[in-house]
């Protein structure tokens, strides 16, 4: 033992010196990790070196996550079944192509229920005119038909949890493919069912396209 105090030899000397050495530069690279972790300060006051504003950041922000209340429906069958769909809709709401039915589909809260509404517009296969535009509210097990719009043109959208239906107007001479103008019209769900909260009237443009069709047959007065 006495060889490690005492002089000893030049070997143990060096080998002793290198171990003091490797220690401290073990030492000076722990603080400069230890102040990259602070921000470069070089110094913390309290508490473990780690990124609390990232971990608050994602906690306060949550990934958006589908609905659960979502569930797709036989739109088609829907219509059909409904004694509520006039008899004229039903009858003309035919596959266009192979197994594809003219109708458009949305989901979304509508009537403050359980699960999602569903819209369903009804629509020409030629020209996409609209036909008949309907709300269903799943209840019971089942879907009620809750709105209905079928003065053609027309179609629904939802709209920030509001209902809006828009109906093209026709005057004299306009052919389908060119109205003059159109309605547009917000519901809002209140007391079990829909109650109109906005109206407002829209005139397109007759500088392109301007003029009737006359192959075109022009859309009934309304």
């Amino acid at each position: 033992m006495r060889g490690l105090t005492g002089t000893g030899s030049a070997g143990t000397r060096a080998d002793l010196q290198a171990v003091i050495t490797a220690v401290a530069g073990v030492a000076a690279l722990a603080l400069f990790v230890s102040a990259c972790g602070t921000g470069g300060t070089g110094a913390r006051d309290e508490g473990p070196a780690h990124a609390d504003p990232v971990v608050g950041a994602a906690s306060s922000s949550p990934s958006p996550s589908p609905s659960a209340a979502y569930r797709r429906v036989d739109a088609v069958a829907l219509v059909k079944d409904d004694p509520k769909v006039s008899a004229a809709v039903k009858r003309d709401l035919k596959p266009c192509v192979a197994d594809e039915y003219p109708i458009d589909v949305s989901y979304g809260k509508l009537t403050r229920g359980p699960a999602e509404d569903v819209v369903v517009n009804v629509l020409t296969c030629g020209d996409a005119v609209g036909v008949g535009s309907y709300v269903y509210r799943r209840e019971d097990g089942g879907y009620d038909n809750v709105f209905s719009a079928e003065e053609s043109p027309v179609y629904a959208e939802i709209d920030r949890g509001d209902l809006v239906v828009t109906k093209q107007v026709y005057e004299k001479g306009d052919p389908v493919s060119n109205p003059s103008g159109e309605n547009v019209i917000t519901y809002t769900w209140s007391e079990g069912r829909f109650a109109q909260t906005d109206f407002h009237h829209n005139d397109y443009s007759n500088a392109v396209g301007g003029g009737t069709d006359p192959t075109v047959t022009p859309a009934p007065n309304t």
